[in-house]
């Protein structure tokens, strides 16, 4: 049946189940659970340079472990819910990560503090391709956007909720900084819980799952189906899209208040301000985006917030950091990023990707990506030191090329993919 209707919305879209909504709230919390990690580390890394006497070249490194533990942890976990249930990893990554916030929380110096978030990042790596695999499985095709984008929500979400612990607390120094990493151990059990209860639609058995996995120990999960030509093309293109965005994003994920203060000569308060006021913009427009996520708008408003969000970075380049240009890159990053972002990602890799190898292929694109920004992420206090002016635009450079891959995905791959240009192009019919 063909559209008629040139609504970004149209009124005849299928609703997604209600418990739908639940399992896709649950894997969010991996998304959730990963920024909430991340910004944490970047929150306090000024407290703890100050508490346990760090260097430039320790705060890079802790910031480095964190994004290469995630790497490692996506490349294993999503490999090991291909082979042995997505399910049975679902669970036990977010118990683990409950293990390694709490071990951050209580850290007394700075290498116990490096052996939880070398626990904490391993796990939310590895709970990053298998939630958002656990989703795809359970959608049907006409709601599978929205439900991947949701997990975004989550992400966003996890930023919001730090940063404005960061910003209440800035004052209490490592108290501070204990509770923030607390809560992170707290909502990773409470999610265990949840999950451990969650009843999903035609759920195999567990004499089905051991079967399963029985079956696939001899023989594992095909590799060689991960590197024909219709998984390798679309991993190799949202890796190029993702590792390119993501070396800006990341970047002002981990150091955007050590920039601030370091940089911009804000405070810590003032910091932890400036990013708590605009990322209510980006949580209301992710919002947004679930909303036209299985429309073609999804992919046409990429198209004018990339260019946004490029120029966002040319203005932060071209002030060298100072205080008044890093607000008005806020202010365009932060209306730019949902529409032309980890969401964007997200759903293009489910739609693009064969659903039999979906934990490992994005795995792998998570686990490379994440491999990149580790090795940004340890020279970035230095380059920051030496240049800021050089960091930007070299970050900048990253957000351009990112658009062009963007583009290409959307043109091509998008536009061949059976679930992709059926769920776009006739919205509103439910697949038989």
């Amino acid at each position: 049946m063909a559209r008629t209707s040139t609504s970004p919305v149209p009124p005849d879209q299928p609703p997604v189940p209600k418990h739908l909504w639940k399992v896709a709230a649950l894997s969010g919390m991996a998304s959730y659970l990963d920024a909430a990690l991340i910004v944490s580390i970047s929150v306090n890394l000024a407290i703890y340079r100050d508490s346990y006497d760090m260097g430039v070249w320790m705060a890079g490194a802790i910031s480095a472990i964190v994004t290469g533990c995630i790497a490692v942890g996506s490349l294993v976990g999503g490999r090991l819910a291909d082979m042995f249930g997505r399910r049975r990893v679902y669970n036990l990554d977010i118990l683990c990560f409950a293990l390694g916030a709490i071990v951050i929380t209580l850290a007394p110096n700075d290498i116990v503090l490096l052996i939880g978030v070398l626990v904490a990042g391993l796990a939310a790596g590895a709970d990053l391709p298998t939630s958002l695999a656990v989703v795809s499985d359970a959608a049907p095709a006409h709601g599978r956007a929205r439900l991947v984008s949701f997990t975004q929500v989550m992400w966003v979400l996890g930023i919001v909720v730090v940063i404005f612990l960061g910003y209440v607390l800035s004052d209490t120094g490592m108290t501070g900084a204990r509770i923030i990493t607390g809560h992170l151990a707290v909502a990773a059990l409470a999610t265990w819980q949840l999950r451990a209860r969650l009843k999903l639609v035609d759920e195999p058995s567990d004499q089905a799952v051991e079967e399963a996995a029985a079956a696939a120990a001899p023989r594992g999960t095909a590799l060689k189906n991960v590197w024909n030509r219709a998984a390798l093309l679309p991993m190799v293109a949202t890796f190029a899209y993702y590792v390119t965005w993501g070396i800006g994003a990341n970047t002002f994920g981990q150091f955007g208040t050590y920039l601030l203060v370091t940089v911009s000569g804000a405070s810590q308060t003032l910091a932890t301000g400036i990013n708590l006021a605009f990322l209510p913009i980006a949580l209301v427009l992710t919002f947004v985006f679930v909303r036209i996520a299985d429309t073609p708008w999804r992919d046409r408003l990429f198209y004018v917030f990339t260019v946004v969000q490029v120029v966002a970075f040319c203005v932060a380049s071209l002030t060298a950091g100072a205080l008044v240009g890093m607000l008005v890159f806020f202010v365009l990053y932060q209306i730019s990023n949902p529409f032309a972002g980890e969401a964007s990602y997200k759903v293009w890799s489910q739609l693009s990707l064969p659903p039999d190898t979906r934990g490992t292929t994005q795995g792998l694109t998570y686990a490379l990506s994440r491999g990149v920004f580790a090795g940004v992420a340890f020279v970035t206090p230095a380059l920051m030191e030496y240049s800021a002016s050089l960091l930007l635009w070299s970050i900048t450079l990253c957000m351009a090329a990112s658009g062009v891959a963007g583009v290409y995905i959307v043109r091509v791959l998008i536009a061949r993919s059976p679930d992709a240009a059926d769920a776009p192009a006739n919205v509103g019919v439910a697949r038989a």
